[in-house]
């Protein structure tokens, strides 16, 4: 092999969860930490520029610490489930942060005793006006903060609260196992991220239908367990907002991502008006597989028509076929992924005992990331390995900004890791050479759209519906489920044959501790990267510095601002997302009239 199937942490900090340059780093950290404190225990809130912008600096090696230990320490966590020692390390880094949110509190604190003159006098200084955004931000925050006694409380609380019910998932996937019976009556057992690749992606019906049988039955067993954990992390979030006298829980979502809620109510009321030609497809679909309506687990599964072999990519071939491709679009893109190749950044290797899922993670002090996947030489997984560099490039673009200015929020986050995707999606779909194959690339390419439209819809009904429930109280295992199925039969209009009843259980997006409504930003993700695709398409490698400067601001305004700055468009009108759709039912349109024959 050209390319490793495994990642290098070494490179990091060797030793894995032994590593005495771990222990050495996180030794630090507490000592930064102190000095941190006393710098802003010292800060008088007068206009001194040079005292305030020592503290952020200082501030930003912390935050890079935290990021470099952490992004490793859920490494080896994510490659290795049972690694138990890194589970003590992200508890020892975890007692750390209330400290550092302490701190944070006092100085967001001091920054709203500043006179108003004083501050615009201070954002106009050479060295806080790159970051005068930001500091707006933590400003306004520090209003709405208790008093910092009580944020003390509240943040030590949440290591045993918030944090320790998300890390409780984690611990609750790994017990996941899934039998499954082998063409040739093998008896084997899969992990949660095996069964669900293979669930959703074998080409048999059968098998597929077997997995999934098994999979519902696997999860709803301990359902009782992850109602707990669901439960008691969002009741912890919602108490602390009602200590803040926040009563609309999408409140911290939408500053977090630095949306309006109109810009989201608008993108979700466009996208329902149009849903039926995406029922129409996914029925189509279904008729291919023989059956009159789409079952949930069939929803990915490849369509295989005539003597049509589906085509196959190994790692190697993946890579330089996205490396091909990237260059098309931009040069440095391609440049950037053939260094995460080389430089072995990427964690793909197909065996048990490693966690569901993939994500990109960021180490600042090392100005790299790492890749973390399954990957098992579908088209699908080309498509997902594209996706996380995506990611990867997004981050290494901004290396040289602050790091406040490097916080981007998770809706334009999933803007550079689409628009990668939709290069692969589109170069697979001009490769092929029949129109079988054709038909297959177009169905594959649109799962996303089914995703981002139907599936991520019904989560966001869902979390909607839950957050409502759990103000008034514990709500019942039976009730979650039940409110699962309604979503997911309210998003996808009644239009599948079965729905996933413990999708809720299964999803790791509902219990990150982190980010609350971890899921509609994957959809405005995916809308806005079509408008920036469908401008790239026409303006080929001449748009590749224009795209660097739109992502290096993605952190630096809001959503709104940054898409009128760099895209002159309005977000608060449906037309923006209307002409993403249509993009997608351009595609559903070829679909059907490319399937049509095979239904007659």
């Amino acid at each position: 092999m050209k390319y490793a199937l495994n990642w290098d942490l070494d490179s990091i900090f060797p030793g894995g969860s032994n590593s005495p340059q771990l222990q050495q780093r996180l030794e630090k950290l507490k000592e930064e930490l102190a000095e941190f404190h006393h710098q802003v225990d010292a800060f008088q809130t007068t206009a001194d520029a040079d005292a305030l912008s020592a503290i952020f600096h200082r501030q930003e090696t912390i935050t890079n610490g935290f990021s470099q230990c952490g992004s490793f320490i859920n490494a080896l966590l994510s490659a290795d489930v049972n690694d138990t020692k890194a589970k003590l390390l992200m508890g020892q880094l975890s007692e750390l942060r209330p400290g550092f949110q302490l701190t944070a509190t006092i100085l967001a604190k001091k920054l709203t005793e500043i006179s108003d003159d004083d501050w615009q006098t201070l954002l106009k200084t050479a060295s806080l006006q790159p970051i005068a955004f930001r500091l707006a931000e933590i400003r306004r925050e520090g209003k709405e903060q208790l008093s910092e006694a009580e944020e003390n409380i509240i943040n030590t609380l949440s290591l045993d609260g918030l944090e320790a019910w998300s890390q409780h998932y984690d611990t609750l996937v790994a017990t996941i196992e899934i039998p499954f019976t082998q063409a040739d009556g093998t008896k084997v057992t899969l992990s949660a991220g095996q069964a669900f690749n293979k669930m959703m992606g074998d080409p048999d019906k059968a098998v597929r239908q077997q997995l999934f049988d098994t999979w519902e039955k696997v999860w709803g067993e301990k359902a009782e367990l992850f109602s707990d954990t669901l439960n008691h992390l969002d009741g912890f979030r919602l108490a602390t907002y009602k200590l803040h006298g926040v009563e609309d829980y999408l409140k911290k979502p939408l500053e977090y991502n630095r949306l309006k809620k109109e810009t989201l109510d608008v993108m979700w009321e466009t996208i329902q008006k149009n849903k039926q030609p995406i029922v129409d497809y996914l029925t189509r679909k279904a008729q291919l597989f023989g059956n009159k309506k789409m079952a949930w687990q069939d929803q990915d599964a490849p369509i295989i028509l005539g003597d049509m072999e589906e085509r196959t990519f190994t790692f190697d071939e993946a890579a330089e076929f996205i490396l091909e491709n990237f260059h098309k679009f931009s040069p440095k893109m391609a440049t950037f992924a053939k260094k995460a190749f080389e430089k072995s950044w990427i964690e793909a290797e197909d065996r048990p005992g490693k966690r569901p899922g993939g994500y990109c993670t960021e180490l600042p002090e090392t100005q790299e990331s790492r890749i973390f996947m399954t990957y098992s030489n579908s088209v699908n997984e080309v498509a997902t390995l594209a996706h996380e560099l995506g990611h990867a490039f997004h981050s290494g673009v901004m290396w040289d900004l602050p790091a406040l200015n490097r916080d981007y929020a998770m809706n334009v986050a999933e803007t550079a890791s689409t628009f990668a995707e939709l290069i692969v999606a589109d170069a697979t779909l001009k490769e092929a050479t029949t129109k079988e194959e054709k038909i297959n690339l177009l169905d594959t390419k649109m799962q996303n759209a089914i995703a981002m439209f139907m599936n991520i819809h019904a989560r966001y009904i869902f979390e909607n519906n839950f957050y409502q429930a759990r103000q008034k109280g514990l709500v019942s295992t039976e009730e979650i489920t039940e409110m699962m199925t309604a979503a997911q039969k309210e998003s996808y209009q009644d239009g599948l044959a079965s729905y996933h009843p413990h999708f809720w259980a299964a999803k790791l997006h509902f219990f990150i501790d982190d980010v609350p409504f971890y899921n509609f930003p994957y959809t405005f993700g995916y809308l806005f990267s079509m408008g920036i695709y469908a401008y790239a398409s026409k303006q080929g490698t001449s748009f590749e510095d224009d795209y660097i400067a739109l992502l290096r601001d993605t952190a630096s305004m809001t959503t709104e601002e940054l898409a009128e700055k760099h895209l002159q468009v309005d977000l608060t009108k449906p037309d923006f997302w209307q002409a993403g759709i249509d993009m997608v039912l351009k595609d559903v349109q070829t679909f059907m009239d490319l399937t049509e024959e095979y239904v007659k």
